[in-house]
């Protein structure tokens, strides 16, 4: 089992909508049994694959051990890819995580769910908090969504910054463009800057996944975002297998 966290430390650069066509990606590309695990208290992810069950706010309780993750876990609308849902319990997560002082609680959850999944994508919230720190360094590799702009660019700094300055093992974090318009004098800027970070483009079919509520994949997969996915999705793959 591998995985592979979506993180960035700034809100609406576009994270959710990365961790669920790569989820679609591993599931269906390279039919891989994947896990979606919505750790965002908005729940952005769930509604998007979720069957619409109401929450119960359980989703903190994994961490406590009052309930098993696999209890919790559940088919999504697309086959061969589950789902732990997100919801308001997970507000307090991390205040329970430093009250329970487990550093590496989430760590031990991954490894459990190993056990049945290949692969388990991460939608972490955004901030650095004990949730993130614990999801920065149980993961396999974090991908990290950025907005060609200097405050985006900033962002990722300071989080590489910010774990290189601490104790520990901490995950390689793979930086990706996102919400590209090549026009943008900015955008293109920080491609020549940075040329060998994956590129994802602007699209409406990205923004048409709220209606849809599918990945972009399962329903324009030829849209040049839908293939951009599946492009990272295989550089994915090959730098775990290296």
């Amino acid at each position: 089992m591998h995985s592979i966290a979506i993180y960035n430390l700034k809100g609406g650069v576009g994270k959710t909508t990365s961790a669920v066509n790569l989820a679609w990606c591993s599931a269906v590309l390279s039919a891989r049994r994947t896990l979606l695990w919505d750790l965002d208290p908005q729940g952005a992810a769930t509604h998007l694959i979720g069957d619409d069950r109401s929450a119960k706010d359980e989703a903190r309780s994994i961490f406590a051990r009052d309930v098993s993750a696999d209890r919790l876990v559940r088919p999504s609308r697309i086959a061969g890819l589950d789902l732990l849902a997100a919801d308001h319990s997970l507000r307090g997560l991390d205040r329970l995580l430093f009250e329970i002082g487990k550093a590496k609680r989430l760590r031990k959850l991954l490894d459990g769910l190993g056990k049945t999944y290949d692969r388990i994508i991460l939608d972490c919230p955004p901030g650095l908090s004990e949730t993130s720190d614990q999801v920065l360094r149980a993961a396999d590799l974090v991908i990290v969504p950025i907005i060609p702009s200097p405050l985006s660019q900033r962002a990722f700094v300071e989080v590489q910054a910010y774990l290189d300055g601490k104790s520990g093992r901490h995950a390689p974090m793979l930086p990706v463009f996102v919400m590209v318009d090549r026009r943008r004098a900015l955008h293109k800027q920080a491609l020549e800057k940075y040329p060998d970070w994956p590129v994802v483009p602007m699209a409406s079919s990205v923004e048409r996944m709220a209606e849809e509520r599918m990945p972009v994949g399962a329903f324009d997969a030829k849209s040049p975002a839908a293939q951009a996915y599946a492009r990272l999705w295989q550089g994915i793959e090959r730098k775990l297998a290296g």
